[in-house]
């Protein structure tokens, strides 16, 4: 399997050409990573699973900056550290905000101490029991989404696209198809790395949480996204997503978003 797996985590750093579905928390949780369909470097994308308790855990996907040197390292170093923090962290009461907060403060140090201007995207979600705190730089995101389909969470790109479709100065259609959607404000090796840190929210039986990089996320519209995470199986969510993305990347259509890139999303949803 190409991923890195022991009793308390499962840390994805090179292409999962099918979704892996595993008990997670209070649910089940699903990972798929694949890299950029017209590229042989690596994939720069990475993901993982880190439990810290029965019912807790944290996911993680990170985007290393394409065209940046050193992103497939800047992933890595950022999700490996993280995991060594939570190992020296984590208790029965598992890993809380004040920990995930230093663990990424040190991931920015490592990054920065490179030397090599890398760079990456970071979303992360805390799952204890049935709730979820979001964690966000750059612009991978995160969704959440009832079973009827209601969005219950939405992270905002950090980006000037993000922000102008925010503001409503784009509508999504613009946004997916803008020249400059690749430009991103906030990242993880940056001095100035800002975390943006959500409130507590309590997860509803069924709810599904999906942290994606852009390269999901630019070839689907979150109308499509909602419609199929809602009541699927995760594994067959995984399919679906992984094919309608990477079929856009390959045979791009005036009509609907085409951005060839790394993909990588994590897929968690709580039990009944």
């Amino acid at each position: 399997m190409p991923a890195s797996a022991s009793e308390s985590c499962l840390f994805i750093d090179q292409d999962m050409g099918e979704g892996v579905v595993m008990p997670f928390a209070q649910g089940s949780v699903a990972i798929y990573s694949s890299r950029c369909p017209d590229r042989e470097s690596g994939n720069e994308d990475a993901a993982a699973v880190l439990p810290s308790g029965t019912d807790s855990g944290v996911l993680v996907v990170a985007d290393g900056l394409g065209g940046q040197p050193g992103g497939k390292n800047a992933s890595e170093i950022t999700l490996r550290t993280l995991q060594s923090s939570f190992r020296r962290t984590r208790s029965e009461d598992g890993v809380g905000r004040s920990d995930i907060l230093d663990a990424l403060e040190h991931a920015n140090e490592a990054v920065m101490d490179l030397g090599i201007g890398a760079a990456t995207t970071l979303v992360a979600v805390e799952i204890d029991g049935p709730t979820l705190r979001p964690y966000h730089i750059g612009d991978s995101g995160i969704l959440v989404v009832g079973q009827q389909g209601k969005i219950k969470l939405q992270t905002i790109s950090h980006s000037p696209i993000g922000y102008a479709l925010e503001s409503g100065l784009l509508n999504e259609r613009e946004a997916m198809h803008h020249e400059e959607r690749h430009l991103i404000s906030n990242v993880v090796g940056a001095a100035d790395m800002r975390i943006e840190v959500g409130s507590r929210r309590r997860l509803a039986s069924r709810d599904t949480v999906l942290l994606a990089t852009d390269g999901l996320l630019d070839n689907l519209t979150t109308a499509e996204i909602v419609e199929t995470i809602r009541t699927k199986p995760l594994d067959r969510v995984c399919a679906i997503l992984a094919e309608t993305a990477r079929k856009r990347m390959c045979e791009p259509k005036a009509s609907q978003p085409s951005k060839p890139d790394d993909m990588t999303f994590v897929l968690y949803r709580m039990h009944s």
